[in-house]
């Protein structure tokens, strides 16, 4: 979570920083890869940022959480707001490619006073889906991708360079991604002239937002790669610099090397699924298989789709956030903002809401659960050592000791 305060209107905003506390919480190589520094960071619970959020002045509250965590925080503030003319402007939305859980992700986020869409075409759904289910679609406001950038595609390098960009979560399966693996480590066997990258989302021990169970970095020791083959982990931006080829299942690093006009292709080898979400693509014209790029195959992205995800032809974004900046802009001129009202409450949820406010310490009410985790001061060394061991034994129970429970259940 984020959240920017702004002094004056002719004063650099100073950005306070506020990690949720939990099994993604990001590491010190991750923050330093976003690019942009907060003048203070802070580790927390989630009844720790509304107490936060209560006592501190700010602007606007920017919350960067997936979806329950999303919704959880919105009613907590709703509570702790409550009663007050003036408030914060509170903005969320997606970072990436939106291709599941469309209708629940979108609703756990209704509340805020902007829900930011990548593109046009995510724009369009977002309102299609509020104002289907009776919700002020208001909010919806149509930005790009912001971490579109860097130089345009001009031709290929020395050596030609191949990079696998994995998602954590996709696909879910061992055999699938020994699968995928096999026929990457292939593709630099028959390639000796390529460079060949497995470019990888998180080190060994880090978590993004999803749980990965089974890490391509362990499971490729088992393949005897050529020397051609290398993974990588680090920013996708400088990855892609020197690339010539981006293959992916359905990662959003699909859309960063479109932009820049790099030959970007979207397997089809595990089929066109919306478990996979590379259903998202149909029409794309990056579809292809292994064995179509093996043979050489070089895609042609379709321009009038790539133009509906966001993706820019001139590479200018220098409007792209206009439509945010003004909508903020009038929010914070405005002498008094309505109450937080998401879409789910008690009456029109009553058995879903509960759940997730409870998951983050809260009532259905949005005020703190008796025994809420709430330190008033920073965590001494014995409970950071703790807190250590205790995301250290998580992270095991989900990469190692879990896999094993399942393929026991499955003998």
């Amino acid at each position: 979570m984020e959240a920017a305060a702004r002094e004056a209107a002719q004063v650099r905003p100073s950005l306070s920083g506020f990690l949720l506390r939990g099994r993604a919480t990001p590491t010190p190589r991750q923050l330093r890869e976003v690019g942009v520094t907060a003048d203070s960071l802070r580790e927390v619970t989630a009844v720790e940022f509304l107490r936060a959020m209560a006592e501190e002045e700010y602007d606007v509250v920017v919350i960067a959480l997936v979806g329950g965590g999303v919704q959880a925080m919105l009613h907590g503030l709703a509570h702790v707001w409550a009663g007050r003319d003036k408030r914060p402007v509170v903005v969320t939305g997606y970072v990436g490619v939106v291709y599941e859980k469309l209708a629940d992700g979108l609703l756990l986020r209704h509340g805020a006073d902007l829900v930011l869409a990548n593109s046009r075409q995510d724009a369009e759904r977002f309102r299609a889906v509020y104002e289907g289910v009776g919700a002020d679609a208001s909010s919806v406001t149509e930005v790009a991708l912001p971490f579109l950038g860097g130089d345009t595609y001009t031709g290929e390098h020395d050596p030609y360079r191949v990079v696998f960009a994995v998602q954590p979560s996709v696909p879910d399966n061992r055999r699938d991604r020994v699968y995928l693996l096999e026929r990457l480590v292939g593709h630099a066997r028959l390639h000796p002239e390529r460079e060949v990258l497995l470019k990888l989302r998180s080190r060994p021990g880090e978590h993004t937002t999803h749980i990965e169970e089974l890490p391509y970095q362990k499971l490729v020791q088992r393949l005897d790669p050529p020397a051609n083959f290398r993974m990588a982990y680090g920013h996708m931006g400088e990855v892609l610099d020197r690339t010539d080829l981006l293959v992916t299942i359905s990662s959003t690093a699909a859309l960063e090397s479109l932009h820049r006009r790099i030959p970007t292709v979207v397997l089809t080898d595990l089929g066109v699924r919306e478990v996979l979400g590379n259903h998202h693509f149909v029409g794309s014209g990056c579809l292809a298989s292994w064995d179509q790029l093996d043979a050489g195959h070089r895609p042609t992205p379709d321009e009038e789709w790539v133009a509906r995800q966001g993706v820019i032809a001139d590479g200018s974004y220098a409007t792209a956030f206009d439509a945010a900046r003004e909508r903020i802009a009038k929010l914070l001129a405005a002498p008094e903002l309505p109450p937080l009202a998401p879409y789910y409450t008690p009456v029109t949820a009553p058995g879903y809401l509960p759940g997730i406010l409870a998951r983050h310490h809260l009532g259905p009410d949005g005020s703190p659960l008796p025994g809420a985790p709430a330190a008033d001061k920073e965590p001494g060394p014995v409970r950071q050592i703790v807190r250590r061991a205790a995301r250290g034994a998580y992270r095991h129970g989900v990469q190692r000791v879990a896999p094993v429970i399942r393929r026991m259940g499955e003998l």
